[in-house]
């Protein structure tokens, strides 16, 4: 197994497979491409003046297991809270409620303009939040005003005190109320108040193309608010992450993704959600490569059909 990225260690394993139906080739000699997941948890986030290097190495947990992918890669999920089973569930049960709408963007028209890097920031950073889980840390965004925040199985796993800290700086409360460890989802509800915190807007991932501009925007490193910002590599990257190691269609990004930013949005020109940051690839068999370029991110729309069971 490739070593995992940041600290804690545990998470999910993750690694990518073979497109249906395709040969594996034999990995080309000297060039194995071992990949941690992407936005790892860490202790206690560092201020930025001490922020460790990205990739930090450290040993695999005993219970996962290494695969290996056709052209040489494996993807290990980043570290994401403490040990133990992820379930359906977590916490007390949350009153009864209608069932939950979580409505996607409009596609866009043709020859609709979009907007600038800096706008599309702007107007995702408020909805963005740092999760911390026990010792670990990741990121998470909020999906409506009731104060459900989507972030990845991995960065609570295990967790049983979980906190957010808002963009601007208040730190808040929040349960888990469901995870899909096989999707490496999670959704959690901010306990009273949520003033300060804005609902993203959701989009499409079938409208994403490759060279589509997007940005990434989470914790690396425990530095709340980082945008980082690139283009859409592929859209339709098999890989196999979650508990189940079943094939999946990932986003694949050039965007820097690091340990941290797990759990965080994916966000196309116009500031709408189209992923949920989850891994990253790394060159050797070390972590300490960090980033290079090559991330991953769950499809919104497979995010929304999910998130709506887990609410409801």
């Amino acid at each position: 197994m490739s070593p995992h990225l940041g600290h804690p260690f545990r998470g999910p394993h993750y690694q990518p497979g073979p497109p249906p139906q395709a040969p594996a080739p034999a990995p080309p000699p000297g060039v194995p491409f071992p990949v941690t997941p992407a936005a790892a948890a860490m202790s206690a986030p560092p201020s930025p003046a001490a922020a460790p290097p990205a990739g930090v190495t450290v040993q695999p947990p005993v219970r996962r297991t290494g695969r290996v992918l056709a052209a040489g890669i494996a993807l290990s999920v980043l570290a994401g809270g403490l040990a133990g089973a992820v379930t359906g569930g977590w916490g007390d049960s949350p009153s009864a409620v209608a069932p939950v709408e979580l409505p996607q963007a409009a596609v866009p028209s043709a020859g609709a303009s979009q907007g600038s890097i800096a706008t599309a920031a702007a107007s995702v950073l408020p909805g963005v939040v740092s999760v911390r889980a026990g010792r670990a840390t990741g990121s998470g965004f909020a999906i409506d005003q009731q104060g459900h925040v989507v972030t990845n199985a991995h960065v609570v796993e295990g967790a049983s005190d979980v906190s957010l800290v808002l963009s601007t700086g208040r730190s808040v409360d929040a349960s888990i109320i469901g995870v899909d460890a096989d999707n490496d989802l999670a959704v959690l509800q901010v306990s009273g108040n949520v003033e300060g915190l804005r609902s993203l807007t959701l989009g499409r991932s079938s409208e994403l193309h490759v060279g589509d501009p997007v940005l990434a925007v989470g914790s690396p490193l425990g530095l709340e608010g980082t945008v980082t910002a690139g283009i859409v590599s592929a859209v339709n990257r098999q890989a196999r992450f979650g508990d189940n190691g079943n094939r999946q269609s990932a986003i694949q990004t050039d965007a820097a993704i690091n340990p941290g930013n797990s759990g965080g949005p994916l966000v196309n020109s116009a500031g709408q959600v189209v992923g949920v940051n989850t891994a990253i690839a790394t060159l050797g068999t070390s972590s300490r490569s960090g980033n290079i370029g090559i991330g991953f991110a769950i499809p919104v729309d497979r995010m929304t059909t999910i998130v709506k069971g887990l609410i409801d």
